[in-house]
């Protein structure tokens, strides 16, 4: 007989993970994947400054991390140019995701997404009892007007927009953003998600300081693409020092690592490995469209770490695509929702990878095809 006395919003949840990890399936086909390229890592690595940061802070393991993430703090608060206290750290954007959700959604409260959106602000919202109220992507685009609209309808306290998207790779520009915050109603709290924003092209994301005067606005960012970090888990959030200060009211403080603290501040400090890696992405962005293209599929345009081919047909047979590669050994993913899910979608990676991908892609093809 089970423990009887969790909240009733836990017991009638279902027990999930909103991403099958690599590793999960590795375990289930008995051996490793010869191309990773599903869950948007950086496979070129942090820099090598940050990896002989944290091998030195590994001798000082035995120490709780600094609570405050002060160091982290001021070295963002200075690369940015914005004030130290617009800065919040922890455990990655969905740590951060999982706080903001925290902070605003009760029982039934209306929160707005995209649907087909990142499924793990959807499952903090749902673990937190929120109703989630989407909203049909549009050209592959987040449709921003769609969203301020419903929030409107709604008077909902909560809206999700990703610049650039995951999983689509889409993005607007710095413009349509700034739009978008003036279409949504001051008593919603706007959730900016700039995890990509490192690898999308100039006048995509607004100045850092430019919603510093609207406290209806986080901005959340990561070093987990770009940076090389994504398994030490460690994000950012920047907004008016106000309401970064709610943060401090819920948070774990002591969340984020003293070696991720300290590989953060490497990363941040090597602007030089950032731009090698934002290079190598953009050639390998292309690659993958070369490489759809030479299959007859269609790769649309990106501005992340990874490219979404259109398989051309419907989510049953992108999925057949999708199972096949993973069966051959290459780990991919493919968006949740219709129409999306006509796609897959393939992370940059090294040239050996993508060799990979390239050789047997076209045996993926033919097997989905009957």
């Amino acid at each position: 007989m089970g423990f009887s006395r969790f909240t009733s919003l836990v017991s009638g949840l279902p027990a999930t993970i909103p991403f099958v990890g690599p590793e999960t399936q590795e375990r289930q086909r008995g051996r490793p994947f010869d191309a990773r390229i599903g869950a948007n890592e950086s496979a070129f690595g942090p820099s090598p400054k940050v990896v002989e940061a944290m091998a030195e802070a590994g001798k000082e393991a035995w120490k709780y991390c600094d609570a405050e993430n002060y160091q982290l703090k001021t070295a963002l608060s200075a690369h940015l140019g914005v004030p130290y206290d617009a800065v919040a750290v922890g455990e990655g954007i969905d740590g951060l995701l999982g706080l903001i959700v925290r902070m605003i959604v009760e029982p039934g409260t209306p929160v707005v997404t995209s649907l087909g959106a990142y499924p793990t602000f959807n499952y903090h919202v749902a673990g937190f009892g929120g109703r989630l109220v989407t909203v049909p992507y549009r050209d592959d685009h987040e449709d921003w007007q769609a969203l301020a609209e419903t929030c409107r309808r709604e008077d909902a306290p909560l809206v999700y927009f990703a610049n650039p998207d995951n999983p689509m790779g889409s993005f607007v520009d710095a413009g349509q953003v700034a739009a978008f915050v003036d279409a949504v109603p001051e008593t919603t709290m706007v959730v900016l998600d700039e995890a990509y924003g490192e690898t999308a092209p100039d006048g995509t994301l607004p100045a850092a300081d430019a919603f510093l005067d609207r406290p209806n606005v986080i901005r959340t960012r990561t070093f987990s693409k770009a940076y090389g970090l994504a398994g030490m888990r460690v994000g950012y959030a920047i907004g008016a020092p106000d309401t970064i200060r709610t943060f401090d009211k819920i948070r774990n403080h002591f969340g984020v690592n003293r070696q991720g603290q300290i590989a953060a501040q490497a990363a941040l400090a090597d602007q030089t490995h950032l731009k090698s890696v934002v290079d190598a992405v953009a050639e390998a962005r292309e690659r993958i469209a070369e490489i759809a293209r030479d299959n007859g599929l269609t790769p649309l345009p990106s501005a992340t770490n990874f490219v979404t081919i259109d398989c051309g047909q419907d989510g049953v047979f992108a999925k057949s695509v999708l199972t096949a590669l993973v069966e051959s050994g290459v780990f991919v993913r493919m968006p949740g929702v219709a129409p999306l899910n006509r796609c897959i979608r393939v992370s940059a990676a090294p040239e050996a990878e993508l060799d990979v991908f390239a050789e047997r892609l076209p045996a993926a093809l033919k097997a989905a095809r009957g």
